[in-house]
């Protein structure tokens, strides 16, 4: 059987303008010519438009976004909340006048435009995500220890405030790329990632369903076996099964008791930029190996990097047309 495969890209546009990650998140002409190139040499999967996604709701809230230098994407280094009561009191920002958000849905809206058959997203972070910008991470992991009714509370707020952002993306007709890669371990642990983040973010994805009519993906980087069966009982129907997890036990254990959830099984991002061939190859036969003959699972990427050549995504899809066709002769 053979698999489908798709690149990953964010930051990774910037490469076909030429630009900075920078340039490219704070221009509205460059970010659709770079997510337009990058789609005509790819034709990915989805189109998350984006750079720097997971800064989006922090910056339409008010933390101010950092340039970082060279080509590094772009970073919240100063939390915007001085204590875990300011989040407890967060009101919805405004999708239509706050940060980036406007500008990334009409960049969405020419790109639909412009490939009619493609799945367009706006990225939409979970609660956990946007807390990590708002709060800083040593904060936020401190508030989950100390104080984590009020972090949980905190979390659901934010996981409620969401719906004017995927009622904005759903009136503009794109769809919702989920993301919530912050929570996963080991910044939280699997008791506290249950106890504390795990209501909001059945919250997060129930009000963005209800938003745009349809279950969204849960995508998460990171080691997330150890919290599998918790992701699982959010009712989604699409899971990133992440390199830096056990991936052979991650994709048995969904495709055995939840064989109706997708995956995506990524390669590792470092070795799809690398310049060695073969080493390209033996990780596609390793995600082969691991998939073997499951449906609902294609290959993916992971965020690509940057530096990563299009012709090592050539490169992949070649050896995969040619390992299908040697089957098939088989």
């Amino acid at each position: 059987m053979s698999i489908a495969f798709t690149p990953v890209v964010y930051e990774h546009a910037a490469r076909f303008v030429g630009r900075t990650p920078w340039d490219v998140s704070r221009d509205e002409q460059l970010m659709f010519e770079g997510h337009r190139r990058a789609y005509l040499e790819y034709h990915h999967q989805v189109v998350a438009v984006g750079i720097d996604i997971y800064n989006l709701e922090a910056e339409a809230y008010g933390a101010r976004v950092e340039l970082c230098g060279g080509d590094a994407i772009p970073a919240i280094h100063q939390p915007l909340w001085s204590s875990l009561d300011d989040g407890l009191a967060v009101k919805p920002f405004d999708p239509d006048r706050d940060g980036r958000v406007a500008m990334l849905i009409r960049v969405g809206q020419r790109l639909k435009r412009e490939f009619p058959d493609a799945d367009v997203r706006i990225p939409v972070a979970g609660p956990f995500s946007i807390a990590f910008n708002l709060r800083g991470i040593a904060n936020l992991c401190e508030d989950t220890i100390t104080r984590p009714e009020d972090t949980g509370r905190m979390l659901w707020r934010l996981a409620e405030n969401q719906a004017v952002l995927c009622r904005a993306v759903a009136r503009a007709g794109l769809d919702v790329a989920f993301f919530e890669s912050a929570a996963a371990p080991p910044i939280l642990s699997p008791r506290h990632f249950r106890e504390v983040e795990l209501p909001a973010l059945k919250r997060v994805l129930a009000v963005a369903a209800e938003c745009i009519g349809h279950p969204v993906p849960c995508i998460m980087g990171g080691n997330t076996f150890p919290i599998l069966d918790d992701l699982l009982s959010t009712g989604t129907n699409y899971l990133a099964c992440n390199v830096e997890t056990d991936q052979a036990a991650f994709v048995e254990r969904v495709a055995r008791t939840h064989p109706h959830v997708a995956m995506r099984v990524n390669l590792d991002p470092g070795v799809v930029a690398c310049s060695d061939p073969e080493r390209i190859r033996r990780a596609v036969d390793r995600v082969l190996e691991i998939v073997g003959d499951r449906p609902n699972c294609v290959m993916g990427t992971g965020a690509m990097p940057l530096e990563t050549p299009p012709e090592n995504i050539r490169l992949i899809r070649d050896y995969l047309a040619s390992r299908d066709a040697g089957r098939m002769a088989g």
